[in-house]
């Protein structure tokens, strides 16, 4: 799988949210937070800030959803990741 110009393939990572209290946030809650965090797995051929395994924050809005060979992926372009950890 290679993604061209600048898209990048990655996959959610499921975070539980803490309030400062402690108490955990559900699902429809966690929903409403604005970045999502994710693993890159591929990027594309005009990419250049952002390498494959980099852990990335990005919009929670953007992109889409993809099933390849039993795993669901997300695809965004590079202007939507605003964090690279």
């Amino acid at each position: 799988m290679r993604p061209i110009g600048k898209y990048i393939v990655i996959q959610k990572i499921k975070e539980e949210v803490k309030t400062e209290s402690g108490l955990l946030l559900s699902g429809s809650d966690v929903d409403d937070i604005r970045y999502k965090k994710g693993v890159v797995v591929e990027t594309g051929t005009d990419v250049t800030a952002i390498d494959s395994n980099d852990t990335i924050y990005y919009d929670s809005r953007a992109g889409y959803s993809l099933m390849m060979s039993g795993e669901q992926y997300t695809v965004i372009q590079e202007r939507d990741v605003v964090i690279v950890e």
